[in-house]
């Protein structure tokens, strides 16, 4: 037999026999001083942590983010520098699905960042989509609830979702891209990625600048319609997870073309649309996409559970020369994402190796769950407040960031008053071709099966305020899929 490492408990000890109880003679009970069995035991019922509440089903790999082009003049960044290399984890996900779920589902996509880079590290937490269905956070948690499971029947509800976005019309940009072709990805690799919100630039003179991210797949666009995802379920849940890491595995490492799109500070109160809500894009003929490097993963986890499950994404981790915007879901983002951190890894939730910053770090955080550096992180155990006499680390001014410039009173803005939120998902719609429009028409009509016929009249006005061509085709679906024909026809807002 070869040598191989002597099994031992947590504390250390060897372990003499991992096959038997100990027991009083062999029909005797069990021995309580076989505390390597109760270890294990005990162990095993804590395996689990909570899941995600959204985007629980993930996948992921490590990377390199290469800066090829030069955008020194917005941003101060280092990660960001002409020639710059940073190592990084991309998390992919869905957002509906338990961790058990399916991965071939039409649903959006997750596609979040972490950015190793010497300044601490930088988190970008995105979607495979450039908007989202809602504007303002107070409808996070109402969206999600109409997404996950009913409190009754345990099951997903499409009336849940068709009420909701008949009576939320700045979702119609998001559900016109989800049930699109790219509503469902063949495979993580054959999808963009975008930053979503509006982030900020700021550089060495303090001059900020509004940016969009873009992440634009090399393995080009490939989906599937409903019928071929089905069939893939059918033969296994694990799709993306195995087109990622085989992919990898064998050394087809995936790569995206990073853009971003730069808007001067002051150019905000001249767009016709709010440049920071989360449901509208930037046209790309007014502020176009600046290529500036590559991301590629090239690097599959060792552990998944310690690597990636335990992966905690903020889109409150940014470094000097990246900054947030008013953008209102972004704003609230700030909060929940690092909470939901605390509450599922515990209070240290960055002291996780996947989660360290890989330059040093000094605060005066302490106790509490995870902590595992010993209680301190100033270099001094008197320094544990501040200010102190006692050399701990002190406020550095030079990473302050412009002041954003926010006007207005406090107040609670009716986020719905003055919002187009037709005009884009027609430009949109316009670009389709006849195949893609047949095709989202039949996965709209797919997804209102058993919806009551008041909720899909409620949305079919807002399909015809974007183009009659969209209520007509979705009407003609619903009566081919599940022999609908209402009396009432809608009628588009004049």
């Amino acid at each position: 037999m070869t040598d191989r490492p002597t099994m031992t408990t947590t504390a250390g000890a060897p372990v003499p026999d991992n096959q038997n109880a100990l027991t009083a003679g062999p029909l005797g009970g069990i021995m309580m001083q076989d505390y390597q069995l109760i270890e294990k035991l005990a162990h095993q019922n804590r395996e689990r942590i909570p899941e995600r509440v959204v985007h629980a089903k993930g996948w992921g790999a490590f990377g390199t983010l290469k800066i090829t082009g030069d955008i020194s003049e917005y941003t101060k960044a280092m990660c960001l520098q002409p020639g710059a290399e940073t190592p990084m984890l991309a998390r992919f996900s869905t957002v509906a699905g338990e961790q058990g779920a399916a991965d071939h589902e039409r649903d959006v996509r997750g596609f979040a960042l972490k950015f190793y880079t010497g300044e601490g590290n930088w988190d970008l937490v995105g979607n495979n989509t450039p908007v989202f269905f809602i504007r303002d956070p107070y409808k996070f948690p109402d969206f999600i609830h109409t997404q996950k499971r009913h409190p009754k029947t345990n099951l997903r509800s499409a009336t849940a979702m068709w009420d909701y976005w008949s009576l939320s019309p700045e979702s119609l940009h998001q559900v016109t891209i989800l049930m699109s072709d790219r509503g469902l990805p063949q495979t993580p690799m054959h999808m963009n990625g975008y930053g979503s919100h509006t982030y900020s630039f700021w550089n060495d003179a303090g001059e900020r600048y509004w940016v969009k991210f873009h992440f634009k797949t090399q393995q080009d666009h490939k989906f599937f319609t409903n019928e071929e995802g089905e069939a893939v379920i059918g033969k296994t849940r694990e799709g993306y997870q195995e087109a990622l890491f085989y992919a990898i595995d064998n050394g087809a490492f995936p790569r995206w073309t990073v853009q971003v799109q730069i808007m001067p500070e002051l150019d905000s109160e001249k767009t016709p649309y709010n440049p920071f809500d989360l449901t509208k894009v930037w046209p790309h003929a007014d502020f176009p996409p600046i290529e500036i490097g590559v991301l590629e993963l090239n690097r599959n986890p060792e552990n998944y559970f310690a690597e990636i499950e335990n992966a905690a994404f903020s889109p409150s981790n940014i470094v000097p020369g990246i900054g947030f915007s008013p953008d209102k879901v972004l704003q609230a983002r700030l909060f929940s994402y690092a909470d939901a951190h605390r509450y599922r890894l515990g209070t240290h939730y960055e002291n996780i190796p996947v989660n360290q910053p890989r330059c040093p770090v000094h605060h005066y955080h302490r106790d509490g769950q995870m902590n595992t550096y010993g209680g301190i992180r100033t270099g001094n155990p008197e320094a544990y407040y501040e200010p102190n006499s006692f050399d701990g680390p002190a406020e550095q001014p030079l990473a302050k960031e412009p002041p954003l410039k926010v006007d207005g009173d406090m107040s609670r803005y009716d986020h719905r008053v003055g919002n187009d939120d037709y005009v884009q998902v027609r430009a949109l719609f316009n670009l389709f071709d006849e195949g893609q429009k047949s095709r989202l028409f039949s996965n709209i009509a797919a997804a209102m099966g058993g919806v009551p016929s008041e909720i899909i009249e409620r949305q079919l006005i807002h399909f015809a305020r974007v183009h009659p061509d969209y209520e007509t085709g979705v009407r003609a679906a619903l009566k081919a899929a599940h022999g609908y024909g209402a009396d009432t026809i809608s009628t588009a807002a004049e």
